[in-house]
Formats: C-alpha cells, sequence, structure tokens
C-alpha cells in the first residue's frame, strides 16, 4: 500500500510541476487546431452605436443581425475555430464595429479594413488599422472603378504600404477586371494579393474557360492568392457544389493549395438551401484529387500565414 502513496517531497513536487504546467503559455499552434474560415461579415442591429453609412438603409440589413455570437452557432459544429472578418458594406470606411469584434474575441477573429484609397493620409490609416490587428485591405470595384486603379495615385500608395508594412490587398471584383489588379501585380510585385470567391468566376451559372484562363494567369505573381470561396453563387448554386470542382482543379494546379484558401462568405452562404457544413465540406470530404496536405493548406495554412 505506501507504495501507492507519493512521500511528501514528491508530493510538493508534482504539485509545483502542475502549477508550472498550468501557467505555461499556449502556442498558437497548440490553441488553435481547427480550420480557418478567410471570409466573413459580422454586424450587429444595434445602429445607435453603429451607425450605417449614408448609401445603406437598415432595409439591406439582411439578416437583419449577424453577429459572432450568431456566426459561431455556423462556424464551431465544422471545427472553425478562426475566421478572418472582412468589414462590411454597411459600414464603410468605419471599421469600428469588426475592431471592436476582434477586441472581444481576441486570437479569433483577423480583419480585413476598408480605407478610401483617395484620401490624403490613407497609408496612416492603414498603418493605424493594422496596429489594432488588421492584416488586409478590401478593395471595391464598383460602377467600372478598377479600370483606373492602375494610374490612380491613391491606389498606388495603397499598393506600396501594404508592401511595406506586410499588409494584403484584398480585390472583389468581377473577371473581366482582373487584367487591372494583373497591372498593379506588374508594378508592385511584392504586394500581398488575395483575390476575393475567383473573381466571381463561374457567377453566371457556368464557368467561362477564358475567365478561367485569365485568373490562373495571374498565378506568375508569386504573391498573388485566391479565396476558393462563396460556392452559394457560383456554377450550379447548388450543394454539395461538386460541379465547381474542375475549377478548383484547375486553381490548384496553377497557384498551388499554398496560395489558395479556403472561406464561407457568411451570412450569404446560410441562406435558403446552403448550409455552412455544406461549403467547407467541399473542400474537407469532397475534391478527392487534393491530398491532406493540400487541404490543410487550404482549409488552415494559407490564412493562417496571411492573417494570423
Amino acid at each position: 500500500m505506501s507504495g501507492s502513496h507519493l512521500s511528501r517531497r514528491q508530493f510538493q513536487l508534482a504539485t509545483v510541476a502542475g502549477v508550472l504546467g498550468c501557467c505555461s503559455p499556449v502556442s498558437s499552434a497548440e490553441k488553435h487546431k481547427g480550420f480557418i474560415d478567410a471570409h466573413v461579415h459580422v454586424w450587429t442591429p444595434d445602429i445607435k452605436s453603429y451607425p450605417l453609412d449614408q448609401a445603406f438603409d437598415v432595409g439591406d440589413m439582411q439578416p437583419t443581425s449577424f453577429t459572432p455570437e450568431e456566426l459561431f452557432r455556423h462556424t464551431k459544429p465544422s471545427g472553425v475555430d478562426r475566421i478572418v472578418l472582412i468589414q462590411m458594406s454597411f459600414y464603410n470606411f468605419d471599421n469600428r464595429y469588426m475592431l471592436d469584434m476582434m477586441a472581444k474575441f481576441p486570437g479569433v477573429f483577423g480583419g480585413v479594413g476598408i480605407v478610401d484609397h483617395q484620401a490624403a493620409d490613407v497609408a496612416k490609416q492603414m498603418k493605424k488599422l493594422a496596429s489594432a490587428g488588421v492584416k488586409g485591405f478590401r478593395l471595391h470595384s464598383r460602377g467600372g472603378s478598377a479600370a483606373q486603379w492602375p494610374s490612380d495615385a491613391g491606389m498606388k500608395t495603397v499598393w506600396k504600404t501594404a508592401a511595406d508594412e506586410n499588409l494584403a490587398v484584398c480585390p472583389l471584383i468581377n473577371p473581366e477586371e482582373l487584367p487591372h489588379v494583373d497591372s498593379l501585380c506588374k508594378q508592385f510585385p511584392k504586394t500581398k494579393v488575395v483575390i476575393d470567391h475567383f473573381a466571381r468566376v463561374g457567377i453566371s451559372g457556368q464557368v467561362e474557360a477564358e475567365q478561367l484562363k485569365t485568373l490562373c494567369s495571374l498565378s506568375r505573381h508569386q504573391h498573388t492568392h485566391v479565396k476558393t470561396s462563396a460556392f452559394y453563387a457560383l456554377g450550379k448554386k447548388q450543394p454539395p457544389y461538386t460541379d465547381l470542382e474542375p475549377m478548383i482543379k484547375t486553381v490548384v494546379d496553377a497557384y498551388g493549395a499554398d496560395r489558395l484558401m479556403w472561406a464561407s462568405d457568411c451570412p450569404y452562404q446560410v441562406q435558403g438551401d446552403h448550409t455552412y457544413e455544406a461549403s467547407i465540406a467541399l473542400i474537407r470530404d469532397h475534391c478527392q484529387f487534393l491530398s491532406a496536405e493540400q487541404k490543410s493548406a487550404i482549409l488552415r495554412g494559407t490564412a493562417e500565414k496571411l492573417f494570423f
């Protein structure tokens, strides 16, 4: 019986070791072993604290609320424990809600903000947001504005600042606007670029070969990445989205899995017949041409490098 008991000295040593073990810092890799969703929007119905931009009203908020707590109901059952928040258009250049949610859930959220590239102090704005944890900046192409990007002084400042500060630019564009991004990639070869939603190739209902070819041609720029995302809006627009597998394979062949990242584009992915699980399952469970290592890169590794 005596052999089953610790001596007083052994007990003291074991207690100290246990305390030290409990207090030892946990690395990010140990804390976060789940998947990363590289593209999600959140907003709050509290428009008094977080007013909408003048271009939007409450009727534009569909659903009326999509807070982090509502988001987690979808992400956690699918094994997603980190998420990249994309500044919502409702708030335009007012990034406060996104920043507040990043602060409320430290380590869970990365951030992609929006700045006015025509502002005289745009570089200062970018650096200030970066100090709060923002790792990228979204570029909207509204009304054909992308055609002016390669010659716009403010846009050039955005791309140069991003390169200097190790930040990413994240264009939300249509297929016909890819050449404008290509031009900027040539001007700023060190800038990290993350193209949202396959540049919307396939949004017409079918994947156009020439559009896909143009998207893949940007892979020659070594810092250009693509989000394999928004499956609900591309191709047949029906789960399980396996009709998109040939496009995904073509993009993997061009870029390599280490320059691709999966994203849901919530809350739009969880409306109607579309579910969060169906989105992640396309990469995780289908796409048999992907190795385990490639799936790991797309579902976690690439986004981790850029946004965490």
